[in-house]
């Protein structure tokens, strides 16, 4: 059978109408944008046309979306931008305890080496976090929540409407890293009342190295470096011309594939769980059934290391990941499934499953007749299972 990719919350493959969008932009319309010659004045229509589409699917203004290079720069502007403006003002931080290392790290930075205070905001057994919750860690000096829409992990999709509205009457900004939902599920800024929201192309078969930070009208950040006026001196360098028109047709395709997408991936990965847990003993979803984007499935698998199953279904032809693609190699149980209250036993067997629009029955049926092989195996060998047991 040919390989079977189940890691598309990793990256995904480029869609082909994607490719076909990006090509002219790569050969005879290869101008920089910031040229005020003919070659230059069509790549900047390019551009700004891709910033008015994108705009237009998340609901902002063009005006308030500056291209960057993918969702980890977007969050670390979001963050520290923030800081470095307020730095004499306000010095507190609120993360979401099962947030990306993308806004986690930046966050722990400004707290360890500048001087700043974080608060974690608690998640619950299925990674939702309340208002309540954040009612309680908000202060006057606060000057930035951030919580991510969909998490990577697990897939839980929070209230992001409802944690604004505390945050709001607190006079303090919020923003949301929307990588992993933005084209799976409705995004619309506007209607979450968020400050900043970061997204990015390689999660939805667009191109990797291209993603967008929205800041509202009015929210000003400092930039992280320096060197030209590109994108409003918010991320100066030469502008990704190619990348930002695989961004616009990446969504473009989203948005019209995503009622079909989601009833598709939701009935896919509703027989794979169910599947799982009836066939093979001891494992655990991670994460709600609803209310989550159906691409993701995280399940543990009681007493084994995740790496170690991840490496057995690779030589069976599998890929799937042990959790987020950033932490690949890390020995330590998910910070997400941790801050979720999951067992440190169960945690560190952890697998992510990720399906995509390649996705079959017939792929997901071909890993069911090996995976309770590899678990069975595995288990064997383990002396934590045989212990638990």
């Amino acid at each position: 059978m040919e390989p079977i990719y189940l890691d598309h919350n990793a990256t995904t493959p480029v869609d082909p109408e994607v490719v076909d969008a990006m090509l002219p932009f790569l050969y005879n319309k290869f101008g920089n944008a910031s040229s005020v010659h003919a070659t230059g004045r069509d790549a900047k229509v390019a551009l700004e046309k891709a910033r008015e589409i994108i705009a237009e699917v998340i609901n902002c203004e063009p005006s308030e979306l500056y291209f960057t290079s993918g969702g980890t720069e977007s969050d670390n502007i979001a963050i520290l931008g923030t800081a470095y403006r307020l730095w004499d003002k306000k010095r507190h931080l609120i993360v979401g305890a099962a947030e990306h290392h993308a806004v986690l790290e930046p966050a722990e930075y400004l707290a360890h080496t500048e001087g700043f205070e974080l608060n974690f905001l608690p998640v619950d057994k299925e990674g939702f976090s309340s208002g309540d919750s954040l009612a309680a860690l908000l202060r006057e000096d606060t000057l930035i929540v951030s919580v991510m829409h969909a998490n990577n992990e697990t897939g839980t999709i929070q209230d992001i409407a409802a944690l604004t509205a505390v945050t709001h009457d607190h006079k303090c900004l919020f923003h949301t890293d929307a990588v992993q939902s933005t084209g799976k599920v409705k995004v619309d800024v506007k209607a979450m009342g968020v400050d900043m929201a970061s997204i990015t192309a390689h999660k939805i078969y667009g191109p990797k190295g291209i993603g967008a930070l929205y800041v509202r009208a009015g929210v000003k950040v400092w930039p992280l470096f320096y060197g030209g006026a590109h994108e409003k001196k918010r991320r100066p360098g030469t502008e990704n011309v190619a990348g930002a028109v695989g961004f616009a047709k990446a969504l473009e395709v989203a948005l019209r594939r995503q009622e079909s997408d989601y009833n598709k991936m939701s009935e896919l990965a509703d027989y794979f769980i169910d599947k799982v847990t009836d066939t093979i003993p001891d494992v655990v979803l991670n994460g709600p059934r609803k209310n989550r984007v159906p691409q993701t499935m995280n399940i543990s698998f009681k007493g084994i290391e995740g790496e170690s199953i991840v490496l057995a279904l690779d030589l069976k032809g599998i890929a799937c990941s042990s959790g987020s693609a950033c932490t690949s190699g890390a020995t330590e149980p998910s910070h997400v499934l941790k801050a979720m209250g999951v067992d440190p036993i169960l945690a560190q067997g952890a697998i992510r499953f990720s399906i995509g629009r390649s996705t079959t029955r017939d792929q997901l049926d071909h890993v069911l007749s090996v995976l309770p092989e590899v678990i069975g195996k595995l288990r064997e060998m383990s002396p934590v299972y045989s212990r638990e047991k």
